[in-house]
């Protein structure tokens, strides 16, 4: 049975992941001289996202120190 950091774990790994692809397809996008920039800004949005929900995702594997 799977922990719940075992989850979470899993689920970081996907955005990460998901993340990087975004990258390369934003790069790539850009080097075309004829871009649909809606497309791109969709992208961009994503890729945001992703961010955000991977920045929550680390803050809740990484137990609060007391001090």
């Amino acid at each position: 049975m799977l922990t719940d950091r075992d989850s979470l774990l899993r689920k970081l790994h996907e955005l990460r992941s998901e993340h990087r692809d975004l990258d390369t397809v934003i790069a790539r996008l850009g080097d075309h001289g004829a871009v649909d920039q809606l497309q791109l800004v969709r992208l961009k949005k994503r890729k945001l996202l992703l961010k955000d929900e991977i920045a929550w995702l680390e803050s809740r594997l990484i137990p609060d120190s007391i001090a």
